[in-house]
């Protein structure tokens, strides 16, 4: 299951050198983490009035191109693991020329919004992820 999403590089992301800040593509992957669940008919929103909490764990990046003011990317966001207690998203960011430009692994666990303590995935979220496949 994959979701793609586009979106135009803004002025206040870039650094003095123009390129996209470091620090604003961890905003782009939980973009991308977002629209994915939309895909599958999840609201992130009511998942957590839900009590269900989704805090990343880790993330791996690897930069290979700078991004650019004002360019439009593309952000290929898919499931890169089993479900469990925890999962893991691969996140491939494209530039405008579809040039691969950076690549992302995000893990992130379920939390009981009460506890905070990792719990299993709802079911609505298996039953969602089951019928998406």
């Amino acid at each position: 299951m994959k979701s793609q999403l586009q979106f135009r590089v803004r002025y206040s992301e870039t650094d003095q050198m123009g390129y996209v800040h470091h620090s604003n593509y961890i905003k782009y992957f939980e973009m991308g983490r977002i629209e994915w669940l939309r895909t599958i008919g999840m609201d992130y929103a009511q998942m957590e009035k839900d009590g269900i909490l989704l805090p990343v764990i880790n993330i791996q990046v690897k930069y290979i191109q700078p991004a650019y003011y004002d360019e439009v990317l593309t952000l290929e966001t898919s499931l890169n693991s089993k479900i469990g207690a925890k999962m893991a998203f691969e996140n491939k960011l494209f530039n405008s020329k579809g040039a691969l430009i950076t690549t992302a692994v995000v893990h992130l666990v379920f939390l009981d919004g009460t506890t905070r303590k990792p719990r299993r995935p709802p079911k609505d979220f298996i039953a969602a992820l089951t019928a998406h496949r």
